[in-house]
């Protein structure tokens, strides 16, 4: 029997239906609830703060590391580190689903054409007989109707995900900065204090010929001279250590720059490094919306939000559009022929049964989640505060310790000059002369590390606060 070829009446209805439809859905509302930024408890500033001003994390990273040597290897870093070659293809990742997410709101058209292989004979399946419509072309197609919202919030999950995920590559931007300045001020670090444990080696070993010498004359003891060689081999197991740490410490930042490890230019001293005079930390509202951890947490929350309302919305029925249209003819030639089409639509609802029971633990399951990811939310805005205090403080009484060291470093070279010339001027014994090196070594020692804490608390504080961000 021939089917049935399409009317006008059934063509505008093919037109009209969906326009309705669509109408049902725009004006229908979402199941679950919509998201909104959870109440957070903000001080008027931080605790720890002396200056007011523009927060130094809108400061681009390149003007607050202004060693131009520090500057290529941050460009390499984020030319050529791993980590966040992997972060930015996880972020491509999550905007190619959420565009897939996007396509749930289209019809789906599926389509197939037959050609004739078997035909019929009294119900067994003959090589070479053709059916009476051996040839056909059809398509089907299926539209989900988002009554309950549960398609909107799906695409409102993948948006959030989506988000969170670019924040997270721009945790990681932001944490590869710091790490490479930090490693580059370590060092530095250790270059200044190997080149302070190589003269004090050097002069160890002066003192230790000077010291045999006077054994030979009398004129000291043996313990005299054990004591100055035990200070030289302290002296020189602080070279070998050095080397070592330094080797490792570049090791270290090469991996960071993507690369196998090399030796790392420097480019400025310890000493030589710039940092601004005074580092504002801004208002503690605005951390909220820079530091990219707590707005991966929040988006996150979003996402989780969202997904509430998709377990509601899938214990309620579907309803779905429902069409198929074809062609058919015995003949190839006349399959394009006005007559040959057929077609039929219609509407369809499904809903849960036995499943429903399952649906609503699901939806328990999902809230439970929601309010993990609230907590922790709440628990990534702590940390961040107290970050921001720690580095504060850091910045602070490290500024001052390195004054106050640096003060110390001036008054014990003094000391170490008027030991030296008492001694020669047979005052007093070389002990002297060796307290006060080794006092004056180890006081450079300390100058050096404070001198290097100091520039890693502002490149702390600067990732505290989100760095790199500037308002818009």
């Amino acid at each position: 029997m021939k089917a049935a070829p399409l009317n006008k009446k059934a063509r505008s209805s093919r037109i009209w239906l969906p326009l309705l439809f669509s109408s049902l859905f725009l004006a229908s509302c979402a199941m679950g609830p919509d998201y909104s930024r959870p109440p957070v408890d903000t001080s008027e500033r931080f605790r720890m703060a002396e200056v007011e001003g523009q927060s130094i994390a809108n400061l681009p990273w390149w003007e607050l590391l202004q060693d131009e040597e520090l500057q290529r290897l941050i460009k390499q870093a984020l030319l050529e580190n791993k980590d966040l070659k992997q972060a930015v293809a996880s972020v491509e990742e999550l905007e190619a689903r959420a565009a897939t997410a996007r396509f749930d709101f289209l019809p789906k058209l599926d389509a197939n054409v037959n050609a004739p292989a078997f035909g019929t004979l009294g119900g067994f399946l003959i090589r070479g007989f053709p059916t009476p419509y051996s040839y056909f072309g059809q398509g089907t197609l299926n539209w989900e109707l988002d009554i309950w919202g549960r398609i909107r919030r799906s695409n409102e999950a993948a948006r959030a995900d989506l988000m969170a995920r670019e924040e997270n590559r721009r945790a990681v931007v932001l944490t590869l900065v710091s790490s490479v300045a930090q490693s580059y001020f370590d060092l530095l670090q250790f270059d200044m204090q190997l080149n302070i444990a190589r003269y004090a080696l050097s002069s160890w070993e002066e003192s230790v010929a000077i010291a045999r010498a006077q054994l030979r004359g009398g004129l000291i003891s043996r313990l005299d001279l054990d004591q100055f060689d035990a200070e030289r081999a302290n002296a020189a197991t602080r070279v070998q250590e050095l080397e070592r740490q330094m080797v490792q410490k570049e090791n270290e930042l090469s991996v960071l720059l993507g690369k196998n490890p090399v030796p790392i230019a420097r480019g400025h001293a310890l000493t030589e490094q710039l940092m601004p005079p005074v580092v504002p930390a801004g208002l503690p509202s605005e951390l909220l919306q820079r530091r990219p951890d707590i707005l991966q947490a929040e988006q996150t929350l979003a996402a989780a939000t969202a997904r509430i309302g998709m377990t509601k919305a899938a214990r309620f029925p579907r309803l779905t559009i429902t069409g198929f249209l074809g062609v058919a003819s015995p003949a190839l030639s006349k399959l394009l022929l006005s007559g040959s089409e057929f077609g039929v639509g219609g509407l369809g609802l499904a809903g849960p049964l036995l499943n429903a029971q399952s649906l609503g633990f699901d939806q328990r399951a999902v809230e439970a989640q929601a309010r993990q990811v609230l907590a922790q939310y709440e628990q990534t805005i702590l940390v961040a505060f107290k970050e921001v205090e720690d580095a504060l403080v850091a910045v602070r009484t490290f500024d001052a310790q390195r004054k106050a060291q640096e003060e110390q470093v001036e008054a014990l070279r003094s000391a170490l000059h008027v030991a030296d010339l008492r001694y020669k001027g047979g005052i007093t014994s070389y002990v002297d002369v060796l307290l006060a090196k080794r006092t004056l070594f180890d006081a450079e020692f300390a100058l050096t590390a404070t001198r290097r804490l100091h520039l890693v608390s502002v490149v702390q504080l600067y990732k505290a606060l989100g760095g790199g961000w500037t308002p818009v």
